[in-house]
Formats: structure tokens, sequence, C-alpha cells
């Protein structure tokens, strides 16, 4: 039994002085993610502050135009905000591609950004894996790997990142409030989740003493041109074999700007710069559209249970500009 201490905090710097004065303290606010880890003996809290109370569950227009999302406004209530669903649809969309109705209702924004991976041996405390303890290996390797990374993995973990919201984030190129003893920082959306690396039990640069207190969205919400893709094994409540966000900025059949993220394919929300910059200035045809999609996973590395997600990934990309573009691409490109 998981002996623990319980303490709530009314307030943003009152909930980072009670995790600061407890070691193996863990903030907990819908809990969607931090129980079932704690339920398979893959988390250990000794002290458990509760920072559902906070003031943070306000949605209000941010710097520039944007807008700000406190980090416990639940996943519905931003899925089904007027104001996200008219500027921002591609981030409601992802939301409700994810998880079930009950648990959107109280997974919190900023939990979702916190997510750790749904690999099979990480959630299994009986075997192996660098991400639970460092050093150990990862059997997933040449084990099964059916759901694992093709992109920016290592010899350490091929896991994937599992949040359908933060492949919209990353397309919107979001940015995180951070609040901890030094004060505020913001951290852009492509900044925060890592690659595993040789340190994959590390999954973000959010500092162990640190909150996240909002995420925010620039003016620029890909309101008239997007797409979200979430190819899984049944219609609800799966995790992404791959999913795409797509936002496009068009002049008549041109693409001005592309913003392109892949999820279920690597430890962070997949973005290629160098393939978006390409796009720019080309007409928007199924040459294009296949080319993009073979630079973004020039670098893929399939192994025996997943590179079939190589191919599907690339389909995925073309059926996002389908649906972004209202036109077909699938099918002459092949």
């Amino acid at each position: 039994m998981n002996r623990f201490s319980y303490t709530r905090a009314s307030e943003v710097q009152q909930a980072i002085e009670q995790h600061r004065a407890n070691a193996g303290a863990a903030f907990i606010a819908g809990g969607t993610n931090l129980v079932d880890l704690w339920r398979e003996d893959v988390a250990h809290p000794q002290v458990v502050v509760d920072i559902s109370r906070l003031p943070l569950k306000q949605i209000e227009p941010g710097a520039a135009g944007g807008l700000k999302i406190g980090a416990l406004v639940t996943n519905s209530a931003a899925a089904y905000d007027a104001t996200i669903a008219a500027r921002y649809p591609l981030l409601a969309k992802a939301i409700l591609a994810g998880a079930s109705p009950q648990i959107r209702n109280v997974a919190s924004i900023g939990g979702n950004l916190l997510q750790r991976t749904r690999c099979v041996y990480f959630y299994d405390a009986g075997t192996r894996c660098n991400k639970r303890e460092p050093g150990t290996g990862c059997p997933a390797l040449e084990g099964v790997n059916r759901m694992h990374a093709i992109l920016g993995a290592s010899e350490y973990c091929i896991a994937v990142h599992p949040s359908d919201m933060c492949v919209a984030l990353a397309v919107l190129d979001a940015t995180v409030h951070l609040s901890g003893p030094g004060g505020a920082r913001v951290v852009p959306f492509a900044e925060f989740h890592r690659l595993p690396g040789d340190t994959p039990h590390i999954d973000t640069n959010l500092r162990d003493d640190e909150l996240i207190t909002a995420v925010e969205l620039p003016k620029q919400g890909f309101a008239e041109h997007h797409a979200y893709v979430k190819v899984r094994d049944r219609a609800s409540y799966a995790f992404a074999l791959v999913s795409v966000a797509l936002g496009l900025e068009l002049d008549g059949d041109v693409i001005v700007n592309a913003h392109c993220a892949l999820g279920g394919v690597a430890h962070k929300p997949w973005r290629d710069a160098d393939a978006e910059a390409s796009l720019r200035g080309k007409a928007l045809n199924a040459r294009t559209v296949r080319d993009f999609a073979n630079k973004v996973l020039c670098d893929a590395r399939g192994r025996r249970g997943n590179a079939f997600k190589i191919e599907l990934a690339a389909r995925a990309i073309e059926r996002a500009f389908a649906m972004a573009t209202q036109r077909s691409f699938e099918e002459s490109a092949s």
C-alpha cells in the first residue's frame, strides 16, 4: 500500500510552496493520468497537493489578439467554448478526438500536457523500462512495438506521447505559462516536450518545482483551413496509431503558410519546420502534398511491429490536406 499525505492549495504560490516543502510530492488536478499511474504501481507520490481549486479556470483574451486558457480549464470546457470553437476549431476537434466524455469532463488542460506514455512496458511494473527505471533497458525495441515511435526515437526508448490536444497545440504555436519558486516563465510549445535521447524518463522541460498555469494561443488559429485526422483501432476511446493536425493559409491554389504536426509517431508532437517551409509558394496539388509527406517521413524508421505506420502517416497527411481544403489528393498521388 502506498501511504501518502494530502494537502490542498487555494493559490498558485501556496501550491508551489507546499510542493517544494515535501519530498516526493505530486500535484493533482483531474487526476486522470496520475491515478492510473498510481494504481499500476508506476507513480508513488508521498504527498498529494490538490490544485483543483486554484484560480486557473479562465479562458480570456491573451497578448496580441490571442487567447489564454487556464491550466485548470477542463478539456470539455475548452472544446465547447464558443471562442475556441470559432477561432481555434482545430484545437476543439483534437480534444474531442481524445479519451471519453467522462474523462474530458474532469481532465485539465495542464494535465493533458503532462500525460505520460501508454507504452505497455512502462505501465507494467514487472518489466524493464528506461522511462520508469533509467538504465534497465527498453523491451519494446524488439518486443511488442505496434504503437511505438517511427520518428525521433533512440536506443533507450521508442515510446510515443499519447495526447491529441498537444498535436493541435503544436500546430497553433502555443506557449506554456509556468510558475515556480524562481518566478514565472513562458516556454514555446515546441520546446516543452522532449525527445527521449538518453534520458527518456524526463518527458518535458518543466522543472520539478514548477506548475503549469496557462496555455496561450496566438492570433492565428487556421480557422478557415484546418483538419485533425486520427487513425486508431476503434472509432472512439483509443489512442492514435497516427494522427495529423494541419493548419493552412492559402491564396487561391497557392500555399502561403502551413503548419503540420503528427501524433502517435514520436516521443513528442512531431513537426518538421524545413518540410513546412518547402510548401510556401507551392501550388496546392497531389504532388506537392505527397512530396511534403515524404519530406516529413524521410527519417522515419519502422520496426517489426510498426513499419506500416510510415505509409499510414503519409496517407493520413494526404487525408488532412483533403479535409482542410475540400479536395482529393490521395487517389491522384498514388
